[in-house]
């Protein structure tokens, strides 16, 4: 075997240490240190994980940057929330928003939950037909879609801003008492007009083809292996949902935590977008005990792409701990 001296050792590493040469002007070598063009969007957001048998596929639709006042959340005032914000290294008085679409892979089925904004929502949402082209999937191939809730940044996807369909083959499936609420002319006509767009809306995406659409009860089961679980209060018909496949499970919270450097961290916090302030609180901190006591896998619409990751206790509330990244390979171990 050949063994190499002290002396040679130090010498080979001074060599590799010694500043690169700088090419000399004019030289053909130049252009290999030309500056590359910085590009203006993200990678693809498409995120896979196993859960059990099953694939999920976390689809990013965008983020809204939304701008924020002392008025947003009803219990705390802007200092406060500022300060929140500042503890998770983010701006004030803007609040980020991701939109992020759930795709189940059965093995015999794909089911979505939530159609995403549809480009209707932010002019910097609506990528998700993007991204699921880069994913690999094609709207026909859709066969379920399950909606949370009819706040139009879940609901808009399902129609061009044409009204034209655009999952053709997906069953729709809605919470029964969502959808009573939204339809309910005289639910519209007592609502404030801030609150009465979204009746408008519901009745865009639903009016022509409410005799196809499928409303489910509370605690049944929507797909296969997937439950749905009443979240009432940040609308009167918000839904959650419970995905177990073999040993394995997830909890879909929706709209029940939306940022969690908030929301989870400062559960009884009521923001202006829920209805029914008390009644969120209540059903948020439940997901939330019930996520971190059964070391649950959970996602959730609005939480950082890809919106996955565990729920453990802080002292005043809880703590996302995100999902790192890996690979699909069979070997690769299951949490």
């Amino acid at each position: 075997m050949r063994t190499i001296d002290r002396r040679a050792l130090i010498a080979g590493t001074a060599a590799a240490l010694a500043p690169w040469p700088a090419p000399s002007p004019g030289s053909s070598s130049g252009s290999s240190w030309a500056a590359a063009p910085k590009a203006s969007i993200q990678g693809p957001g498409v995120c896979r994980q196993k859960l059990g048998d099953y694939q999920l596929t976390a689809i990013d639709d965008g983020t809204w940057f939304l701008k924020i006042d002392d008025d947003f959340v009803r219990n705390a005032d802007g200092a406060t929330v500022n300060r929140a914000l500042a503890q998770a290294f983010l701006p004030p008085n803007v609040l980020p928003v991701s939109f992020t679409v759930l795709v189940v892979n059965t093995g015999s089925k794909l089911v979505m939950i939530d159609a995403g904004t549809g480009g209707q929502v932010a002019d910097t949402a609506g990528v998700l037909m993007a991204n699921l082209a880069v994913a690999g999937i094609e709207p026909r191939a859709i066969d379920t879609i399950v909606i949370s809730h009819f706040h139009p940044d879940h609901i808009d996807g399902l129609k061009t801003k044409d009204g034209d369909k655009v999952f053709p083959n997906a069953e729709i499936l809605v919470p029964e008492p969502e959808w009573t609420f939204w339809m309910d002319d005289a639910q519209m006509n007592s609502a404030p007009d801030r609150i009465k767009v979204y009746f408008r809306n519901a009745r865009r995406i639903f009016g022509d083809i409410g005799k196809e659409v499928r409303r489910f009860k509370p605690g049944v089961e929507v797909a296969p292996g997937i439950v749905s679980i009443p979240a009432f209060g940040h609308t009167p018909g918000h839904t959650a949902f419970s995905i177990a496949s073999r040993n394995q499970s997830l909890l879909a919270m929706s709209d029940t935590v939306r940022n969690p450097y908030l929301f989870a961290r400062y559960p009884d916090w009521q923001p202006l977008f829920d209805m029914d302030g008390p009644t969120a609180v209540k059903a948020r901190r439940q997901m939330l005990d019930r996520a971190a006591s059964d070391r649950m896998l959970v996602e959730a619409y609005h939480f950082p792409f890809p919106a996955c990751g565990h729920i453990v206790r802080d002292r005043k509330g809880y703590e996302l701990v995100p999902s790192p990244w890996q690979p699909l390979t069979p070997d690769a171990p299951q949490r």
